[in-house]
């Protein structure tokens, strides 16, 4: 009797459960936005027998009610935490923690996709630059350079990518930086780097390429917390950043003008730093094509190609330009930029970290 009426609480309760999470599946409000994992979520399928027989219904509905899930974000908190805590992983999901810094596991370097990024930046040259132009080339090293090996996870050897990457594009001098940052000179909760840190790189680059910069800097922070791209990956409860930005009377004078989007924009747009990306603030974050006048300093110019770290170090640079282009070959087609811009005598720099150039598949 006792096993009988045992039997029927099990059934009872699991029925309730069932019952109670489809309920809250079909009555909940649906989110507009996943905020921890900086995306939409994915769409309810349409119901059609194309949709049926081909798979993709079942494809898509599953996309759909695994972002729909009642307390989703609980349900991923409490996967990360006994992930860690009870099975000790070392990451969860390529995402791992460290002395307090999150960072995502970037191992093995790709050689090839060193080359393609290698390749895709000759034909620019090719293309559109001439002996009047002065080509240069540096490498932002990721956080794991600095956190990946003495954290016991895989660490790439970001010398020898360091040396493959000029090697490849021997047309352009290298100027190295890695030496000049550290662990402390990134977020502890994104991948990209301070910006009140990496004056010194600023320094560096300017003085290879042969200007001078202010460095009068005034410092500002923001009152709202900053939950970098990697806080809703781990979903772990840890601490958040706080965002500095530097100003000069150069950055305080510039005019910015947005290509893509074709309006002038902030050097550091405030309204977007109280958006779902604090980050793009820096020069509103990826566009595509974007043009910093300055009209304090004598005619010397400068075309940055770059990915996102390049928006924070950008407006230190300002200061020892007339005019700094800022290109994302990303989002616009190299073929393109003629329609836009000419290069002239301006000094070329090709800025990215080895976030994209160990995944180069993105450039375009």
């Amino acid at each position: 009797m006792n096993t009988k009426k045992s039997a029927c609480v099990f059934c009872m309760t699991f029925l309730l459960l069932s019952g109670g999470g489809f309920l809250l599946c079909l009555f909940q409000p649906e989110a507009e936005y996943l905020y921890s994992e900086r995306r939409l979520p994915a769409p309810a399928p349409v119901l059609s027998a194309d949709a049926v027989k081909s798979g993709r219904f079942m494809k898509d509905f599953d996309a759909y009610a695994v972002d729909a899930f009642p307390f989703r974000e609980n349900f991923r908190r409490i996967k990360a935490v006994t992930a860690g805590k009870i099975f000790a992983r070392r990451d969860n999901n390529g995402v791992y923690v460290a002395d307090g810094y999150i960072s995502s596991m970037e191992y093995p370097m790709n050689e090839e996709s060193l080359e393609y990024a290698a390749e895709r930046f000759r034909y620019v040259c090719r293309k559109y630059l001439t002996d009047k132009n002065k080509v240069y080339l540096s490498v932002i090293p990721d956080k794991n350079c600095f956190l990946a090996e003495e954290s016991g996870h895989l660490s790439m050897d970001y010398a020898e990518f360091e040396r493959q990457m000029a090697a490849k594009l021997d047309a352009a001098e290298y100027i190295p930086v890695s030496d000049l940052l550290e662990l402390e000179d990134y977020y502890k909760t994104d991948p990209h780097w301070r910006q009140e840190k990496i004056t010194d790189v600023a320094e560096r680059l300017a003085q290879s390429m042969n200007t001078e910069l202010s460095r009068d800097y005034k410092s500002h922070t923001l009152e709202q917390d900053f939950y970098g791209a990697y806080y809703g990956q781990a979903a772990l409860p840890l601490a958040p950043d706080e965002i500095q930005y530097m100003t000069t009377e150069a950055t305080d004078s510039c005019t910015v003008y947005d290509w893509q989007n074709r309006k002038e924009i902030p050097v550091y747009d405030l309204k977007k730093a109280a958006g779902r990306d604090p980050y793009e603030m820096f020069l509103s974050g990826s566009l595509s094509l974007v043009t910093i006048k300055n009209p304090a300093k004598a005619d010397k110019s400068l075309v940055i190609f770059r990915d996102s770290f390049g928006s924070g170090i950008a407006p230190l640079l300002v200061s020892g330009y007339s005019q700094i282009t800022l290109v994302d070959i990303r989002y616009i087609h190299p073929d393109y930029l003629g329609q836009f811009m000419e290069f002239g005598d301006s000094d070329v720099l090709f800025l990215y970290s080895t976030l994209v150039l160990n995944h180069s598949d993105t450039i375009r």
